[in-house]
């Protein structure tokens, strides 16, 4: 049956992913803001220190277009952090191995591969705007330690979805 854990961390951990989807609505709101209010060209060019070129026009419009791609990601983590909350809250209740959780699991792998995806994109947009005059290096792309993050969650929900049967099946011979 069910018991209640105690552990410092699972607290912490709360309070840790509360404070992270307040800070994921946050930044979608000032990516939002920065879109409308759209800054003139000259205060973009004259912010990145940029001359007037061709290239530099290009490099404005990849900015603003990682900017909508980064408003693409907001609901994506939201959908990430508030199902890690979903599982801390049943191992809170001492019940984790429970069919939500591999559904919760099964969600956030594929949130994490829409993820890799828009980061695959942003890195593509990065690179293709990028010149030797206006160079734009960015943190995106592609990432062995995301994809198999991506893996691994897939693989964990099937372990879940796995160990909730199992449960169900020695629960039903008792």
């Amino acid at each position: 049956m069910s018991r209640p854990t105690s552990s410092a961390a699972l607290p912490i951990a709360r309070v840790v992913l509360r404070i992270l989807i307040v800070l994921n609505w946050l930044s979608g709101a000032a990516i939002a803001t920065l879109l409308v209010a759209m800054p003139t060209r000259q205060w973009i060019m004259s912010a990145l220190d940029l001359s007037p070129s061709p290239e530099a026009d290009l490099l404005i419009m990849g900015l603003r277009a990682i900017a909508v791609v980064g408003l693409v990601a907001i609901p994506l983590n939201y959908v990430v952090l508030r199902r890690l909350l979903a599982i801390v809250e049943t191992v809170r209740a001492g019940d984790p191995f429970v069919a939500a959780n591999a559904s919760r699991l099964r969600a956030i792998a594929w949130a994490l591969l829409a993820l890799q995806l828009l980061s695959l994109v942003i890195g593509a947009i990065a690179k293709a705007v990028s010149t030797p005059a206006h160079p734009l290096h960015l943190q995106a792309g592609f990432s062995i330690s995301g994809w198999l993050a991506v893996l691994l969650t897939f693989l964990l929900a099937r372990v879940f979805a796995e160990g909730t049967l199992m449960r169900e099946d020695l629960e039903g011979t008792v």
